[in-house]
């Protein structure tokens, strides 16, 4: 021991070397062995829970970093160590600097986790709070760096108060830089809080319609009847004039058909009663109206109107299509027949027109054969 003292390297025994370079390998292989032994203990005690925060804290452990541990055991290190003011202040701020990353890791990874688990679990029972889940995600990361980029520049010996105010004076130019994204940011936080359309409801925006999957910071993504993903930018969705169909309780349906003109008017009379019953027979169908609407260019229009106590769309087109099979049955048991455009020329007159045929004369020059 007396000869470790008695070897000095840069005005530190060599014990106080090797002290600190106990710390650095000492941090470093308890991190190494621990960790996944821990993980592992964990993991398998969580498997047999039903809460979500064991398996938070699980995924927060797999976010462990052995390096950024071995630069926080800089800070005992250097304690074991005679440093001059500027070293030991630079070796102090990593160390500060690597316990943040560490903290943010572990926090981020443990509050991400959990609302990811609850997004989930709301997509299947709540999607309304889904969205709302995962804005939430997004401002709880924003909320936990700059508290801990605050503390560690505070830790550091900034003045933190100054540093905001020149961060809000910058903060306007990057927000005229950025206005565009920053219009779809809060875009996003307003559909979240306002609720005009939630994950899984069927919209229709601009003639496109579909199924919501994703409403993101920037974007929502819907899926469109058809197949493909449709992605709007969380502005014009604010901006347009969407139809939310979830929320649907009966449908108003209106639709029209024309009879031959040469249909006696006491037939006329009785077809909206042959339509009521049409109507009536129908499981989900609600009949509210059906008149001799005018007259056409080749036919005798009828309007009809009836309500859809369920919103179901393949409901509805049921109904419509046994509505029309109705209609055709009873048009033809009453000998009425269903108009198509036609056009009837009329050629009239007095007397036989009278037709000469004139032979052309031969033009000038032409010989016989």
């Amino acid at each position: 021991m007396h000869d470790l003292n008695h070897w000095v390297i840069a005005s530190n025994p060599l014990r106080a070397w090797l002290v600190a370079l106990a710390w650095l390998l000492l941090v470093g292989a308890i991190t190494s062995v621990v960790k996944p032994w821990l993980i592992r203990r964990l993991d398998q005690f969580a498997s047999l829970t039903p809460t979500r925060w064991d398996d938070a804290l699980v995924v927060a452990l797999r976010g462990t970093r052995v390096w950024l541990l071995v630069c926080v055991a800089l800070l005992p290190a250097a304690g074991a160590l005679v440093l001059p003011a500027l070293l030991r202040r630079w070796v102090e701020g990593a160390a500060s600097t690597a316990l943040a990353l560490q903290v943010g890791l572990w926090a981020g990874r443990f509050i991400d986790q959990l609302i990811t688990d609850s997004r989930e679990s709301a997509m299947r029972n709540d999607p309304e709070m889904a969205t709302g889940l995962a804005a939430m995600s997004f401002l709880a990361r924003l909320v936990l760096w700059s508290l801990l980029a605050l503390l560690l520049l505070d830790n550091l010996g900034f003045n933190v108060s100054t540093l905001l105010a020149g961060l809000g004076v910058g903060g306007i130019a990057v927000g005229l830089a950025l206005q565009n994204i920053l219009g779809d940011l809060f875009s996003s936080l307003s559909i979240v809080l306002d609720k005009p359309f939630q994950i899984g409801h069927f919209v229709v925006v601009d003639g496109f319609s579909g199924t919501v999957e994703n409403i993101g910071l920037k974007t929502t993504r819907i899926r469109s009847i058809s197949g493909e993903m449709l992605v709007f930018s969380n502005t014009d969705l604010t901006k347009a004039r969407l139809r939310n169909y979830r929320h649907m309780q009966e449908r108003r349906i209106v639709f029209a058909f024309g009879v031959c003109y040469d249909t006696p008017a006491s037939v006329m009379a009785e077809i909206p009663a042959r339509v009521r019953e049409a109507v009536q027979k129908q499981e989900h169908a609600r009949f509210d109206r059906a008149h001799f609407k005018d007259f056409g260019d080749s036919s005798l229009n009828f309007e009809v109107v009836y309500w859809m106590t369920v919103a179901d769309y393949t409901a509805y087109m049921d109904t419509q299509q046994a509505i029309n099979l109705e209609l055709m049955r009873s048009m033809q048991e009453m000998g009425v027949e269903f108009a198509f455009p036609t056009r009837t020329v009329q050629l009239m007159a007095n007397a036989p027109l009278p037709v000469a045929l004139q032979r052309s004369a031969a033009p000038t020059g032409a010989t016989s054969s």
